[in-house]
């Protein structure tokens, strides 16, 4: 017998082509109500997973601006549109309700933490950094036009995926900064 010719005759198979009186039995009314999260997607954008540096293709189907679901992308000549456990999951980074949408904020010489919303965070950090820049920028170096901070450096991870570590580098290139390294090439 060739290799798949028992495969065709796998009563499964064979009901859920139709080929067999019982293919109604292998379904049930719910089994016919069913359908896919992606049906009523009005966009889909083609993204990376973001959970390590292999760098998967996924779809992430949206409805009124509200992630839907997230796949593997066919296309994506990496993952070929197969997703890890991990990458499979990825909906819940942004739809999971336990999901934290504020910090913890100790002042300087707090003894506590206070509980800061993500825009009053990030709107502090990008006052600190412009600040940081203003006070530390160097035009001139012993004579050479050098165009840098010292008062600005980077260390990012191996778990950072290639477009975050590619808009980390332009923003930090932008900044004037010299000093960006990555742990994986220490």
């Amino acid at each position: 017998m060739s290799g798949r010719g028992w495969l065709a005759r796998w009563p499964v198979i064979r009901q859920l082509r139709g080929e067999d009186g019982r293919s109604e039995a292998a379904r049930s009314a719910r089994t016919d109500a069913l359908r896919p999260r992606t049906e009523d997607a009005t966009t889909v954008a083609r993204s990376i997973c973001p959970y390590c540096a292999v760098g998967c293709g996924q779809l992430v189907y949206v409805e009124d601006g509200k992630v839907t679901q997230i796949e593997g992308d066919p296309d994506s000549p990496i993952s070929r549109g197969r997703l890890c456990p991990k990458g499979s999951a990825s909906k819940q980074l942004v739809t999971h309700p336990g999901r934290r949408t504020e910090v913890l904020h100790r002042r300087p010489y707090g003894t506590g933490w206070e509980r800061l919303d993500l825009d009053t965070a990030m709107e502090m950090i990008a006052d600190r950094v412009v600040r940081t820049r203003r006070e530390t920028w160097e035009q001139t170096r012993e004579g050479r036009v050098v165009r840098r901070t010292m008062g600005i450096a980077s260390l990012g991870g191996a778990t950072l995926d290639d477009e975050e570590n590619y808009l980390m580098k332009k923003l930090y290139t932008a900044l004037g900064a010299i000093q960006v390294e990555n742990q994986a090439r220490i």
